[in-house]
């Protein structure tokens, strides 16, 4: 029988031309990398992120509504540097109860997508 084996990439949505404000907090704050979308898909706009074992995939949404409850789980290095980070740049971040020793915080992106980021 086949199974899952893993995740490819996270999608979220934005709204349209929105992609330098993307760059600004996933590249900006949140020190992933932009990669290249394939030509086809460029053409529709959004913008993909990534570093070691991420994905996050951006794509425009023309009736769009930010994900305030489903979300990414980011598993960050230093999660009291990346929090101290995105604060002091003005971010709004929201401890929430440790799981599994974990401590965890949410940010919205610059859509009002929810993000969570986890102690890894």
């Amino acid at each position: 029988m086949a199974r899952v084996k893993g995740i490819d990439h996270v999608q979220l949505a934005m709204p349209a031309d929105g992609e330098e404000a993307a760059r600004e907090f996933y590249t900006g704050f949140l020190g992933l990398q932009e990669r290249p979308k394939p030509p086809r898909l460029a053409a529709r706009g959004g913008c993909w992120f990534e570093a070691p074992g991420v994905k996050v995939h951006l794509g425009v949404e023309a009736d769009f509504r930010p994900a305030q409850k489903a979300h990414p789980a980011l598993l960050v290095d230093d999660l009291g540097a990346m929090v101290a980070a995105l604060e002091a740049a003005g971010l709004t971040t929201t401890p929430d109860d440790p799981v599994d020793g974990r401590a965890r915080f949410y940010v919205a992106d610059p859509f009002g997508n929810r993000i969570e980021l986890m102690q890894g």
